[in-house]
């Protein structure tokens, strides 16, 4: 089995729950020594990049099922990503699982859409996890506004949002790939168990924390030039990310799913849970 990403929040814990199941996997990184570093000679660790070539043949070689993430920084997979894909099934891949996002059957504008197009027509066994917005965003892209700005500041307006702990979107995405007869051609899209406001995610951490979190309420151009100035995003992330805070911003990003249950016979994580869980990475030094 192949993982990309396989270093991130989501392709590290899959990678974990394949070797806990006792199967032989590959783990593809920008860099084979970081993915060493994570993991040892648990796996086959590998360089791999989707717009390179000559990474292709190493990653490729001797693979049957495939876990499949976009990186961040490709936002034109028919021309950064399909060729790749198309080399993954001349060389004999029979599945892949592709992390997605929530409501990317009905957003041609995200890059997700594009690739499950692609698999829709490609002849590969498929399984889709749309998951929900990752909890993990605010411990990683918004990590320096909540500890350093006490703040939060997206434009999501007052919309709910159907948060996800990246680990259950790993178990779901990780029993698609030990159970592939059950998840072909099957598209999951994992929540939490409710749908908060960004209001709400500052009341929480203001309580977890013992200090006042706001959340501030930037118009998309405002965000823009915070994404880009003070967090680093790139134009096209910056691009992404609005589009994606636009729909919690419009109430379409707080559908509920019962799918981590139905998955993997477990409830998933709150926001609450998650963030007592991870109260460390936001208190300053």
């Amino acid at each position: 089995m192949l993982v990309t990403g396989a270093t991130g929040n989501v392709g590290s814990r899959v990678v974990a729950a394949l070797l806990t199941a006792g199967r032989r996997v590959r783990a593809a990184g920008s860099n084979a020594d970081s993915v060493f570093a994570r993991f040892g000679d648990q796996v086959d660790a590998v360089s791999f990049d989707f717009t390179d070539p000559t990474t292709w043949a190493e990653a490729y070689a001797g693979v049957e099922q495939m876990f499949l993430m976009r990186p961040p920084h490709l936002g034109k997979p028919k021309t950064q990503m399909l060729p790749s894909l198309e080399a993954a099934k001349a060389a004999g891949v029979r599945q892949m699982v592709l992390l997605s996002l929530q409501g990317a059957e009905h957003n041609r504008v995200v890059p997700h859409a594009a690739l499950e197009a692609w698999l829709r027509r490609s002849g590969l066994d498929w399984t889709f996890v749309r998951a929900a917005f990752f909890m993990q965003n605010l411990t990683t892209t918004h990590l320096t506004d909540i500890r350093d700005r006490d703040a939060i500041t997206v434009p999501a307006g007052s919309g709910a949002t159907a948060f996800v702990d990246a680990r259950d979107v790993a178990a779901v995405a990780a029993e698609a790939l030990l159970k592939p007869t059950l998840h072909r051609n099957a598209a999951w899209t994992p929540t939490g168990p409710q749908a908060i406001t960004y209001a709400e995610v500052a009341d929480v951490l203001s309580d977890v924390l013992g200090r006042p979190i706001r959340y501030e309420k930037p118009g998309m151009l405002r965000y823009a030039r915070h994404a880009y100035s003070t967090l680093g995003m790139p134009w096209r992330m910056v691009a992404v990310t609005t589009a994606i805070y636009t729909v919690a911003r419009l109430g379409r990003a707080a559908g509920l799913t019962d799918d981590v249950v139905a998955v993997t016979g477990r409830r998933p994580v709150s926001f609450r849970e998650f963030a007592e869980r991870e109260r460390a990475v936001w208190t300053r030094a």
